[in-house]
């Protein structure tokens, strides 16, 4: 199965458009739509986790917080993860010039995604690019901790951005079959 975005005009079709993935949630998002041979868009992993960015199918991939985490990953921190993304902002700055409409997706709730995201999605946004994260909350069962810093990021994030889209990850059990 192939998707593909289509445009109405010409001028749209000009449109250059990033998804970016950041931290575990949105490396697993980026490679499911890569998998679904998405057409029309690029895509960027950002991880502090060197061994998941390198799993990563995307063709553009940056490391973050490599001094501060040493490859590894925030370790459900969100200080870390915004402090690995403010040591390699100019790499996601690069990353991101001329690009038009950048969708961040991530999993709110653990390190990278939750401290990262708000300050890719503020770079984004200083670009002049229109700009849109679709993030994930904590399953119930991962705690109230995992909850509240989700919500936390969640707010950091909103204020980052043109459009918000917050998908309860408890949803996917009334729509997955059971025993999936």
């Amino acid at each position: 199965m192939s998707l593909t975005f289509e445009y109405d005009n010409l001028a749209e079709q000009s449109a250059k458009m990033r998804v970016i993935g950041i931290g575990g949630a949105g490396g697993n998002a980026i490679n499911r739509m890569i998998d679904s041979e998405l057409k029309g868009v690029d895509f960027l992993a950002v991880n502090t986790d060197l061994q998941a960015l390198n799993m990563s199918k995307a063709k553009n991939k940056i490391q973050i917080g490599k001094k501060l985490t040493k490859g590894l990953g925030a370790g459900a921190n969100p200080e870390v993860g915004q402090k690995a993304i403010e040591e390699d902002k100019e790499s996601v700055e690069a990353a991101l010039q001329e690009v038009d409409m950048v969708f961040i997706t991530g999993g709110m709730g653990g390190g990278t995604g939750t401290g990262a995201a708000p300050t890719v999605a503020e770079i984004a946004k200083e670009l002049g690019a229109l700009t849109v994260a679709i993030v994930t909350k904590p399953f119930q069962f991962e705690g109230v901790k995992r909850m509240k810093r989700a919500m936390e990021g969640i707010q950091r994030l909103r204020e980052k951005v043109d459009t918000l889209i917050v998908i309860p990850n408890q949803m996917l059990f009334s729509i997955v079959p059971k025993g999936t």
